[in-house]
């Protein structure tokens, strides 16, 4: 028989750590051109600052450091990106995620905001110090 509460555990941690590397290799392409055919934004710009959020956030929400807080500004982050990249105010169909192709930074939202209510769970370094 399965134990659920040691496969909701196990599915949780699958989800934080792969959902931290998905959005930091986002970060990656953005600042080093990683897998893009453009070179990275000029530094310090809003899309720089973006992906150093999407780097740095996206790793320690894999590895399970601060995850909290890097969850929070990680989300917060992905909110931006949706309205102000994807939605941009209209009243039209272009609200939704299908239309507007939006739907990814969506799910980033609200996934990294679950990591920030939940914590990090298993399988993390604020496991081991204590911290989850």
């Amino acid at each position: 028989m399965l134990d659920r509460g040691r496969l909701e555990s196990f599915t949780y941690a699958a989800l934080r750590i792969v959902s931290g590397v998905l959005f930091a290799f986002h970060g990656a392409q953005k600042l080093f051109g990683l897998f893009a055919k453009k070179p990275g934004p000029e530094m310090f710009t809003q899309m720089w600052v973006g992906g150093v959020i999407e780097l740095v956030a996206g790793l320690f929400i894999a590895f399970g450091l601060f995850t909290r807080p890097a969850a929070l500004l990680a989300s917060g982050t992905m909110a931006v990106a949706y309205i102000q990249f994807h939605w941009k105010g209209a009243l039209d169909s272009a609200f939704f995620p299908l239309v507007n192709g939006g739907e990814l930074a969506i799910l980033y939202c609200f996934v990294f905001l679950l990591f920030c209510v939940k914590g990090a769970g298993a399988a993390s370094i604020d496991r081991l110090l204590g911290r989850a």
